[in-house]
């Protein structure tokens, strides 16, 4: 999850760099719910290991 968050981040930076604002809006916002789902897995992982 963490490694496709970092991937739309990158096309939203190149995006934005080039005048896509459209595009790098919805690919920052598809990086920040990818990010937030995987940290909400890894916690979740990390507590049930942890038992």
């Amino acid at each position: 999850m963490l490694h496709w968050a970092a991937v739309f981040l990158i096309i939203a930076l190149v995006a934005g760099v080039l005048g896509f604002g459209g595009i790098a809006g919805l690919s920052s916002n598809i990086a920040w719910i990818l990010f937030v789902v995987g940290v909400i897995l890894a916690v979740v992982y990390a507590v049930r290991r942890g038992r």
